[in-house]
């Protein structure tokens, strides 16, 4: 699985931290951090804000009108809007619930 993320958008940490936390448990898990500087590599990867996550080359959290570019992502979460997605939804999109 891929993260895909842009320096300017402190979000990404918390994923990260929550994807470190999913491998540690889970040892075959390989994260592969990837850095979008540009809008062309935002452009070239359907980058839909930071942070994104790639499973399989599948984005499972992206809506299909949702633009494509540098910029901040907000996540639905049981306690509403946020900036990274809950430990527990990375562990539904990653390993089925």
């Amino acid at each position: 699985m891929t993260l895909l993320y842009f320096d300017d958008c402190p979000n990404w940490v918390e994923t990260d931290n929550h994807l470190r936390s999913l491998a540690a448990e889970h040892p075959e898990m390989v994260i592969e951090r990837r850095l979008v500087e540009t809008v062309e590599d935002a452009e070239a990867t359907r980058f839909h804000g930071s942070p994104s996550i790639i499973v399989d080359g599948v984005d499972p959290f992206a809506d299909a009108d949702a633009p494509v570019g540098l910029s901040c992502r907000m996540y639905q979460t049981a306690d509403g809007p946020a900036g990274s997605p809950t430990f527990d939804q990375l562990r539904d999109v990653i390993f089925g619930g």
